[in-house]
């Protein structure tokens, strides 16, 4: 929020308040001339959710339609029904309008993704700017061509800087690899994780570091126990971005076998800190990865992964300029530019 509050001469934020208990991996929300405005959260899930944003809206709808009437541009994030009110609200108050699709753009699975799209479509172009999070040489929408790709990062020039370090090539004896993502079943960690006793045959001290919660990781945990891989397999759950970095730093190699998503910054990150990535062809990931840092794996199975893995590991000459390149890559994607990127579009707009 910091970067994108530095274009505006203020900027209010309405956002529901969570009582969370563990906060860890939360960042704090500031930036130049922030006010938070906060909201109750809806309360439920679910349909018993759906149902309770009747009374939420009634609770909160005059402090989103005050807002919203004192705003020069509203800034819509989705997914996330603060946002869906938002759009509403800046067409009927004819307000400039920004949409930042920060979901998956190519997969449409629930009415509410739907009518994002749709919307998006419908109302891109004159002042308002909508942008998808992903990348591609065709643009997002074949019916609104004025819809934009746009990245997502957390790292400005500075970090980007400070994660570059001298890299060394991992060699045979332990190997570390590592996983960041929000733990889904169709991320692929499970593909990972069933390939870790093929890579065990060849590099026998080899570990696998796992990095963020999510419904998949009780599942993914008793398979590990299945496949006799407590030892090497660490689950760290949710971290703090700082020990994200930390942990990307000291491993050799970052796995990602997804079968779908938008601008992964977990994979920007780890570019970042000289890793080579082994991913699939989905979204951005071939233009991030296709030149140079890594290898995209056409068709993940635990076989082809430990093969991909296995080359990289072994191959000094291979491993070292995959790394420089990575460095090289990440440069590219810092918060300023991102910044810098959505102020013009937002000016030439306007």
């Amino acid at each position: 929020m910091n970067a994108l509050s530095e274009i505006f001469d203020s900027t209010t934020v309405l956002v529901p308040i969570h009582i969370a208990a563990n906060r860890t991996g939360e960042i704090p929300l500031h930036g130049h001339n922030l006010t938070i405005s906060p909201l109750t959260a809806p309360a439920g899930k679910g349909i018993a959710r759906k149902i309770g944003m009747c009374w939420w809206m009634l609770r909160n709808s005059w402090r989103l339609v005050l807002e919203a009437a004192r705003a020069d541009v509203i800034h819509s994030p989705i997914p996330g029904d603060i946002g869906t009110f938002g759009m509403i609200l800046a067409i009927l108050f004819r307000k400039q309008l920004l949409v930042r699709h920060c979901g998956n753009w190519e997969f449409q699975r629930t009415a509410a993704e739907r009518f994002w799209r749709w919307f998006m479509e419908r109302y891109a172009g004159g002042r308002n700017v909508m942008l998808a999070t992903g990348g591609s040489s065709e643009p997002p929408s074949k019916r609104n061509p004025r819809i934009q790709w746009i990245y997502s990062t957390s790292l400005t020039e500075e970090e980007l800087q400070n994660c570059q370090f001298d890299r060394h090539a991992p060699g045979t004896v332990s190997p570390r690899l590592i996983n960041v993502c929000r733990q889904e079943k169709f991320k692929g960690t499970d593909l990972l994780i069933e390939s870790m006793p093929l890579l065990i045959e060849k590099f026998p001290g080899i570990s696998l570091d796992l990095i963020g919660d999510g419904d998949a990781v009780e599942e993914l945990k008793s398979r590990t126990v299945e496949l006799d891989l407590t030892g090497c397999v660490t689950f760290h759950g949710k971290l703090d971005h700082e020990r994200v970095l930390e942990l990307l730093k000291k491993a050799d190699l970052f796995c990602y076998p997804t079968k779908s998503d938008g601008f992964p910054k977990a994979v920007l990150e780890a570019l970042a800190c000289g890793l080579p990535v082994i991913t699939t062809a989905v979204s951005v990931l071939p233009q991030l990865i296709g030149n140079g840092c890594g290898v995209i794996v056409d068709n993940p199975t635990p076989e082809t992964l430990a093969r991909a893995i296995g080359e990289i590991l072994s191959n000094e000459t291979t491993y070292l300029p995959m790394s420089r390149q990575a460095f090289k890559t990440a440069r590219q994607y810092s918060l300023e530019s991102w910044r810098n990127r959505i102020g013009q579009l937002l000016r030439e707009a306007a």
